[in-house]
């Protein structure tokens, strides 16, 4: 059994971890990498593992840093299949056409406005290739037992962190029989919507998520989630302003509305038009509501009441581009638009038109990779570059650390107090340096016994 690193070492994207095990080579993710111009230029090398040399490719979730690069695969080569849970198979039906579209689109716009080193500028991938991918993918439910080949099978567990979200728990059967375990990423405890984490009692090898290992989330209903949306919303409505909110189509965007629709039911902040300016998203909260089985109790409960837990008084999806221009002469709203890092898409056309005015307010809620424009403006730069030009920054601008999908390091600490034994090596993945260092010197400091490994791009590693 051998396991190889291709992504998310010493940085959160581009999850791609190779695992030669009963004969067979398998892909765990195959996600693009985002932020740092060095890591976006991997997207475009070869691939680090033949494509055609893959027997299988497994998911742990539908986030683009985990499946963004599924259509590269797919057009050099490979042809089989792709297990992910339901939720996420038809998750992806709607991301990925949606990211060919976004890579054929800035190519179109960098090759209208000459705004390329490269003549012309190309797409990563196309929709064609994006629509091509889908015919391999294959569902399977949650906790049951997948044979790859004789002895080696695979199931997935409820990982809490996006809809149909999960870890992937490999068995090989022998002397020694082997299990790995691959977290994706690690939800948190009492969020709305979905189910908490798997509880996990053992695992010979794990591969763990660290991407805040080195901080503590705000109270998700206190100062550092619910409490500071509803301060920025009150003030941003009283100055004339409008809110606007990057976000990830697939997990950020439904519960902001959740708790918008919550802080409106308490009187908390005034009813405002609320934009959801985004057709995958849109898509989205119906893939949300058509998976009953992924909704945890408070959720079900709501929706037994007769109320759209989801919607607030006033919610519009906003599909056409037309219907995108017109919410420029909105004032006094709340804008929600993808992408959540503001590395592309719709929130670009927004942000200029909202950050030079001191009246508006940019709020983050999801993580800000280093060198995208989402990290720059959280860092508190004064002005930002969009398609080449520089925009002042004059709007107020907030980063809500309560509303992460990601467990901190005490909540991934609280996760590994499940394990009965100590694994027989943890390796620490989708972090930056300082995260990943923290991470390691929680579990050192927390549990004996723990052997615990940071890879490097391409490591590879026997088991």
């Amino acid at each position: 059994m051998r396991l190889g690193f291709y992504g998310a070492t010493r940085t959160v994207t581009g999850s791609k971890f190779l695992l030669e095990a009963g004969g067979q080579r398998i892909l765990v993710d195959c996600g693009l990498f985002q932020g740092l111009k060095d890591l976006r230029l991997r997207n475009w090398q070869a691939p680090p593992v033949r494509p055609g040399s893959l027997d299988s490719i497994v998911l742990t979730h539908a986030h683009i840093d985990h499946t963004g690069y599924l259509p590269r695969f797919v057009s050099q080569g490979f042809e089989g299949p792709i297990y992910a849970t339901p939720a996420t198979v038809d998750l992806l039906k709607i991301l990925l056409p949606d990211a060919g579209h976004l890579q054929e689109e800035e190519a179109r716009y960098r090759n209208r406005k000459k705004l390329s080193k490269h003549h012309p500028a190309l797409p990563l991938y196309t929709i064609e290739d994006a629509m091509a991918t889908l015919q391999f993918l294959r569902p399977l439910p949650y906790g049951r037992v997948h044979e790859l080949a004789p002895g080696f099978t695979f199931q997935f567990l409820p990982a809490g962190h996006i809809l149909g979200s999960s870890f992937i728990r490999f068995h090989e059967e022998g002397t020694p029989e082997k299990t790995v375990l691959f977290t994706g990423d690690i939800g948190r405890y009492n969020q709305p919507i979905i189910h908490d984490p798997s509880p996990v009692e053992r695992a010979d090898f794990l591969v763990l998520e660290s991407t805040y290992g080195n901080r503590l989330h705000g109270d998700r209903n206190g100062k550092g989630g619910k409490d500071q949306l509803r301060d920025v919303v009150v003030q941003t409505a009283r100055r004339g302003g409008t809110v606007l909110i990057p976000s990830f189509a697939v997990g950020r965007a439904q519960e902001v509305l959740y708790i918008l629709r919550e802080l409106e039911e308490e009187n908390q902040i005034p009813v405002l038009p609320v934009f959801v300016d985004s057709p995958m998203a849109a898509d989205a909260f119906e893939v949300f509501h058509a998976h009953g089985e992924e909704h945890d109790l408070e959720m079900i409960r709501i929706k037994k009441s007769g109320i759209n837990p989801l919607y607030t008084r006033n919610t519009r999806f906003v599909r056409s581009v037309e219907e995108s221009k017109a919410i420029n002469n909105q004032s006094s709203a709340i804008i929600i638009s993808a992408n959540g890092m503001a590395t592309g898409g719709r929130i670009l056309h927004h942000l200029i038109h909202r950050l030079p005015d001191e009246r508006n307010a940019i709020v983050f809620v999801g993580f800000q990779a280093a060198g995208t424009r989402g990290r720059s403006l959280a860092d508190g730069a004064q002005q930002v570059k969009i398609f080449g030009i520089d925009y002042p920054v004059r709007a107020s601008v907030h980063v809500i650390d309560g509303f992460s999908a990601h467990g901190d390091y005490s909540e991934i600490l609280r996760w590994l107090r499940g394990f009965k034994a100590a694994p027989r090596k943890t390796f620490l993945v989708h972090g930056e340096p300082n995260a990943i260092e923290g991470m390691k010197s929680q579990i050192v400091k927390h549990f004996e016994g723990w052997q615990v490994e940071i890879p490097e791009y391409e490591q590879l590693y026997e088991l």
